[in-house]
């Protein structure tokens, strides 16, 4: 049995920067080295625990270099990597077009249809009992 790679590298990429996180963390990078601190302020609604957890990911990755100075008090930075930058430069189009539409989603974000369909989502998951 020959298992065929799908012709979209989509799955791939999505295994390295998937989830809310990675593409706010790949973006505010992009701009160069960023401590931890900068990252927990710029990345707005990670916590703490999570953005660790990413960094983490994405160092594992090779998108990104983790830089331990080995001083007190601590002090760390995260650097992109030329394959990360690769990355970065392929979000960047999504980044656009999100910029583009931002007014749109946000009225689509805000439509009661669409409230209404995340509420009946959550009942479905209950079960009642007499």
């Amino acid at each position: 049995m020959s298992t065929k790679e799908p012709p979209c590298g989509l799955d791939a990429a999505l295994a390295v920067m998937g989830g809310k996180w990675k593409p706010l963390i790949l973006y505010h990078l992009n701009s160069g080295p960023k401590r931890f601190g900068d990252l927990k302020r710029l990345v707005m609604g990670v916590s703490e625990k999570v953005l660790i957890q990413q960094l983490r990911e994405l160092a594992a990755a090779g998108v990104l270099t983790r830089h331990d100075y080995q001083r007190v008090p601590p002090m760390v930075d995260y650097t992109m990597t030329a394959f990360g930058t690769t990355l970065a430069r392929a979000l960047m189009p999504l980044c656009e077009w999100g910029t583009e539409h931002r007014n749109k989603i946000a009225e689509i974000m805000r439509s009661p249809e669409r409230v209404e369909s995340a509420s009946h989502s959550v009942n479905l998951g209950r079960s009642t009992t007499s």
